[in-house]
């Protein structure tokens, strides 16, 4: 079931950024398909847990989850839901992969934490990486709604990672509290603060949702990139560690480079390529010390057997 549930989850994220890129092409105003994927994803999950007597309506009543909600779901989203109107579903997938380097930067420049040197090399490594996807455009082409678009989505990974810490704060201050739970609660937040950004900014008709692209890309990412995913997620958590989920971040971007080449026809460069390569070397580097640790105990697990 791990090994089955691990590859589900990959495979799901690995496709939720070409989803969206149909979704946004398909004519659905970016904020509002965000909002109401998020908001109606994370109340279906919190009357679940409700109704299995593993949420608390006080929980809703937390400021807590106003800050996490803002970060991980509204700022996150909202930059790669607009972005994706300009750039292709594989490079914003790339470019989300950054969220390790985020948290990284944020610990030691506003945290006072100190890393090893292989976390700096990795995170030099990863953005070179992320210059190389975006100099060619930047210095021959000058695109300057495309360049914006990938600095969104990293500004938007920043926001990830500040929501990622204040995360794992709070599992910690409510240990007895499900994961799922927690996530619900930050998508209803979230959700609520993108359809409230969709109401100023966007106009929003009843067309726009009738397109079986549209209104495919809305479910699929509510019960199926949402609901599941991130439920796969934290059951993985639960059922493993809190490092072996997140090498899904080793997989999941280059397949979606991949889908969006094969089925969206999206162009890929050698420098684009490359410029992937560097990134997920750089998370690799990055996560090394846990990956040794966790190929040690294996090996040593496998040894005394």
């Amino acid at each position: 079931m791990i090994i089955f549930n691990y590859l589900l989850m990959c495979a799901i994220f690995s496709t939720t950024f070409l989803v969206i890129k149909i979704g946004v092409e398909a004519g659905l105003p970016p904020f509002f398909s965000a909002g109401l994927r998020f908001l109606l994803a994370g109340a279906l999950l919190f009357l679940w847990m409700h109704w299995k007597r593993k949420a608390s309506l006080r929980l809703l009543l937390r400021k807590e989850f106003i800050l996490i909600g803002m970060t991980s779901t509204f700022t996150t989203f909202a930059t790669l839901y607009w972005a994706e109107q300009h750039v292709d579903s594989g490079l914003a997938a790339i470019l989300s992969a950054t969220g390790p380097m985020m948290i990284l930067i944020i610990q030691a420049v506003f945290l006072g934490k100190r890393s090893s040197r292989s976390d700096y090399i990795g995170c030099i490594i990863g953005f070179m990486g992320v210059c190389l996807l975006i100099m060619p455009k930047l210095v021959l082409e000058h695109e300057g709604v495309w360049i914006f678009s990938c600095i969104l989505i990293l500004i938007g990974e920043a926001a990830y990672a500040v929501g990622s810490l204040a995360t794992r704060k709070l599992t910690f201050d409510l240990s007895d509290v499900s994961p799922i739970t927690l996530n619900a609660v930050q998508m209803l937040y979230g959700g609520a603060a993108l359809l409230l950004l969709s109401l100023f900014t966007e106009q929003v008709t009843m067309e726009q949702l009738q397109s079986w692209p549209a209104a495919g890309s809305i479910l699929y990412l509510m019960a199926v990139g949402s609901m599941l995913a991130h439920s796969l997620y934290a059951w993985l958590l639960k059922a493993t560690n809190a490092y072996f989920p997140s090498t899904w971040l080793f997989i999941s971007p280059m397949v979606a480079l991949g889908l969006g080449a094969l089925l969206y026809g999206e162009h890929v460069t050698s420098s684009s390529i490359l410029g992937s390569i560097l990134v997920l070397f750089g998370i690799i580097l990055m996560q090394w010390r846990g990956i040794r640790s966790r190929l040690q105990t294996r090996k040593h697990g496998t040894s005394s057997v």
